[in-house]
């Protein structure tokens, strides 16, 4: 089976949930961004929490989010996996790469991560924070083209930030100031020209379902059916 969560911000305590003592060797746990559990190669406690997970029986997959250290994530080379490009971090665990589209059980899943820190203007490159958190044009332009390539017909898209529509109708719902980037408005013209099933994005810390085919999911563990 299929599972998705929101962001995780290295808390192992997100891997506690109920739902995933059942799963297995042939399931997935897809993280919406902020996974977090590679920030610092020198911390001994993160590298006990990634031997924890390495020892799940499940495969955990997960889109950058704006709170990673991206030196340590691209610094794995890319790997072919199930269909799309992927970093490698351990047997069972999977970093989905921008623009790309994989495979799970019969299913497509189209990712792009990436955001941007509402605080970005008031820290520097590589002291916690990183301009890689963006992406480049020419990762918005590989997720199009595989889009493309694919007629324009995805089963899942899973995406850390949101279509502008979804945030505003958030703004709407809850009163909280929002922004708009052009990330938002990238993935807004995905939306209107993209055939698809549901969308997931982790990035507004919220579980909500927005509509019937977009979901905004931070703690919750939603199976894939």
């Amino acid at each position: 089976m299929i599972y998705l969560t929101g962001d995780t911000h290295g808390d192992l305590s997100c891997f506690k949930n109920p739902k995933l003592n059942k799963l297995g060797e042939k399931d997935y746990l897809i993280v919406c961004g902020d996974f977090g559990f590679l920030w610092d190669s020198e911390s001994e406690e993160e590298k006990k929490k990634l031997e924890q997970l390495k020892k799940k029986k499940y495969t955990i997959c997960f889109v950058d989010g704006v709170h990673e250290n991206f030196d340590i994530i691209n610094s794995y080379q890319p790997y072919r996996w199930k269909g799309g490009n992927a970093h490698k971090i351990a047997d069972n665990i999977f970093h989905l790469m921008r623009g790309e589209i994989f495979t799970f059980e019969g299913k497509t899943f189209f990712a792009m991560g990436g955001g941007e820190s509402d605080d970005a203007d008031a820290r520097e490159n590589g002291d916690g924070w990183w301009e890689a958190e963006q992406p480049t044009a020419e990762e918005l332009k590989n997720g199009v083209d595989n889009l493309l390539n694919s007629e324009r017909s995805i089963n899942y898209i899973l995406t850390y930030e949101a279509p502008t529509v979804a945030k505003e109708i958030l703004s709407q719902r809850t009163s909280r100031n929002i922004s708009i980037s052009p990330l938002n408005t990238y993935l807004q013209e995905l939306m209107k020209n993209i055939d698809y099933t549901h969308w997931y994005f982790g990035s507004l810390h919220i579980d909500l379902k927005i509509s019937k085919k977009m979901t905004a999911v931070f703690n919750d563990i939603i199976e894939i059916k």
